[in-house]
């Protein structure tokens, strides 16, 4: 089995690698679903965050409230560091769970926003980075996700930077294109992870 981790600063294209991948054949273990599943209602997570955050953390219907919670954390990294020191854990733990189940040829790849904020590269066998330009990251915030410029460039400053990323990369994935010039690039690093596993 190949670890791997896979990384990119927000907008850079994650999603759209992992989805590629997996349809070469990779075992993705996807750290933000994993984190939205360990705080659902009736969970140990949202227990402690509501402990720890206050009830008007919840919605109406007890699920957790994703826009207050984070404009409560990205505002002040002392309150980012209290739910990820609830969260992480339990994230966790769900990944090791997952990759256990994996076939032993497997390669494994662990969606992991960020794997370079939390010092994580040494838990895989190698780390890849997708990488896109600030004012690519920007644009697709401001287009696709509808942020305001000034909150796309809040979520992009509360990260890594583009070259502390680019540091622990063992691989790099360019994505400053369209998805059409994406596809081959991402089929030329499934083939090195591919001949990597086999290497053992």
């Amino acid at each position: 089995m190949l670890k791997v981790g896979l990384t990119g600063g927000i907008g850079a294209g994650k999603s759209e690698v992992s989805r590629l991948l997996v349809g070469h054949g990779a075992v993705l273990i996807d750290a933000d679903r994993i984190a939205r599943e360990v705080v659902e209602p009736g969970t140990p997570g949202l227990a402690a965050v509501v402990e720890e955050f206050g009830a008007q953390i919840l919605t109406p219907e007890g699920t957790l409230d994703r826009p207050k919670l984070g404009s409560i954390v990205f505002a002040d990294p002392g309150r980012r560091a209290a739910l990820n020191a609830i969260v992480h854990p339990l994230v966790g733990a769900r990944s090791a769970e997952l990759e256990r189940e994996a076939s032993p040829g497997s390669v494994v790849v662990h969606d992991v926003p960020l794997l370079t904020e939390n010092g994580l590269a040494p838990l895989y066998d190698l780390v890849v980075v997708i990488d896109a330009a600030p004012k690519t990251q920007l644009d697709r915030l401001v287009r696709l996700r509808g942020m305001t410029e000034e909150e796309a460039r809040a979520r992009m400053a509360a990260q890594a930077t583009r070259e502390e990323r680019r540091a622990v990369a063992d691989l790099v994935i360019d994505n400053d294109g369209t998805v059409e010039e994406l596809e081959p690039r991402v089929a030329e690093v499934w083939a090195e992870l591919v001949r990597r596993a086999e290497a053992g």
